[in-house]
């Protein structure tokens, strides 16, 4: 059985077991974190798809770790004008372990 979740504004095929890296969510390391937030549901020979979700769908995972992704760089220049600009940014991600899916 797998599902497909959105969280973040981006959208994950998981099914049970799975390990993942999503943005950063508000519950804390070593709790439960609930997506309710299922945009479909396969297994055994059916599929269904929700309009956008589906009704009663829930994933269930646990929190394994808050965490900082890798530092991006964005490197800005205007030639012949002297302007130049290096700009870092590096995204809170938070590590999930999927550990059931109902529906």
């Amino acid at each position: 059985m797998y599902a497909v979740i959105e969280t973040g504004g981006k959208q994950y095929r998981v099914t049970s077991g799975d390990t993942l890296e999503v943005e950063r969510l508000e519950t804390e390391a070593g709790k439960p974190h609930t997506f309710d937030r299922v945009l479909l549901l396969a297994g055994e020979g059916n599929v269904r798809v929700g309009t956008p979700a589906v009704a009663g769908a829930t994933v269930t995972a646990d929190v394994t770790a808050h965490f900082r992704g890798e530092k991006k760089i964005a490197f800005k220049m205007k030639r012949r004008k002297g302007y130049h600009r290096t700009v870092g940014h590096r995204q809170e991600l938070t590590r999930v372990k999927i550990t059931d899916i109902k529906g």
